[in-house]
């Protein structure tokens, strides 16, 4: 039975969450996951791409039961941190814009909450006395968090498989923190307001989500254009659009977000200079010094130049006009990546035009890396 000091601690805690900027503040218990059988299906279908560490054997019992995270683990406190909502900024219809989905705008979450974590546990601590065994993770750890989100009372797992608070949608970030102590449980979110509704599935412009409320990352943008580290699936470029990290087209469409999502979220999350929209021309030209200072404390230094630029490159052969293959034929030409100079190929075939041939041909004569060869070669003949 949860006492009247629990219940006080609990209170406490949750109010001070919110002061740290954690609206969102739910307490479950450490049981194992009631979702865990979907998951290791999503496994099985091959669902995670090359996100191999999800299926390691460590990973895989530790997420079926939070308890081997921490053994004295009692509670588990699920907290949301809300980021901007990208209907926020006016929508731009300039064909050399790239779009960065909107939790990427501002500094890098993985440096924001860890901070706010550790002075919540702090707090815990001066509360209670002493020190508190204690984990805590922000899509860093192996938990199942929308299950723990759920469990928690935060809201319900979308079709799109996000989190939605019925309150704010789904714009924010998760965070747990695991501890030893006993707190009051708060009761799940039992109701699925999805309804009859399929304007995620329907909107997603490479149908990567599954029927089990869970997403295909070998077709989804994100995964396309932040985990995946080699040349992107031919038959899935043309979908990728202008997003040249991550994507918001789920969420942007979810009636949630358009009803409830607020405005700005957390101040450290606000768009830097050159974000959410990016000229696409001028990005693909970063030198690995220049893209190194430029991201510098921002998420989208994860895909690393190769990676960004490959997006880049992509996003110029989607949405690029007749201006863009001035960039892609100096990136061909110049850029010490082949994976970059790979995608550039393939977007001047995409974009045609008697230049971007005469760059491909010449290119043909010089280039050794055989990747790159191959797809100057299925870009020239785009021209037959």
């Amino acid at each position: 039975m949860v006492t009247s000091e629990t219940q006080t601690l609990t209170e406490k805690i949750k109010a001070h969450a919110r002061r740290l900027g954690f609206p969102l503040v739910g307490v479950t218990t450490p049981d194992p996951p009631p979702h865990y059988a979907a998951y290791e299906r999503w496994l099985e279908h091959g669902y995670h791409g090359e996100m191999g560490y999800l299926a390691t054997e460590r990973n895989l019992e530790r997420r079926a039961d939070p308890r081997l995270i921490l053994l004295e683990c009692q509670s588990i406190l699920v907290l949301g941190m809300p980021y901007d909502n990208p209907a926020s900024v006016l929508p731009l219809e300039d064909v050399g814009i790239g779009r960065v989905a909107a939790y990427a705008w501002g500094a890098d979450y993985h440096d924001v909450i860890p901070e706010k974590l550790r002075a919540l546990v702090a707090y815990i601590e001066d509360q209670v006395g002493c020190a508190v065994p204690n984990r805590w993770y922000t899509d860093t750890g192996p938990l199942l968090e929308r299950d723990l989100a759920q469990r928690a009372g935060l809201g319900w797992a979308g079709k799109n498989s996000m989190l939605i608070n019925p309150q704010v949608g789904s714009y924010f970030f998760l965070a747990e923190i695991l501890l030893g102590i006993e707190l009051q449980a708060d009761a799940p979110f039992e109701s699925d307001h999805c309804g009859t509704c399929t304007r995620c599935i329907d909107a997603c412009p490479t149908s990567c989500i599954t029927p089990e409320r869970t997403v295909d990352a070998r077709r989804c943008i994100s995964y396309l254009t932040i985990e995946l580290k080699t040349a992107v699936p031919g038959e899935l470029r043309g979908q990728l659009g202008e997003w040249v990290f991550g994507c918001d087209v789920c969420q942007e469409v979810c009636p949630w977000n358009q009803r409830f999502a607020p405005p700005q979220g957390n101040a450290a999350f606000a768009p830097r200079l050159e974000v959410p929209y990016v000229d696409l021309q001028a990005e693909l030209e970063l030198t690995p010094q220049a893209f190194n200072r430029k991201f510098k404390g921002s998420p989208l230094k994860r895909t690393k130049r190769r990676g960004y630029l490959r997006n880049v490159a992509l996003a110029l052969g989607n949405r690029g006009g007749a201006e863009a293959v001035v960039s892609l034929v100096r990136a061909l030409r110049e850029d010490i990546e082949p994976l970059v100079r790979a995608h550039a190929a393939y977007a001047l075939g995409q974009l045609g035009g008697e230049t971007a041939k005469a760059a491909l041909q010449k290119a043909h004569q010089t280039e050794q890396d055989a990747e790159v060869l191959g797809e100057i070669r299925a870009a020239l003949e785009r021209f037959l």
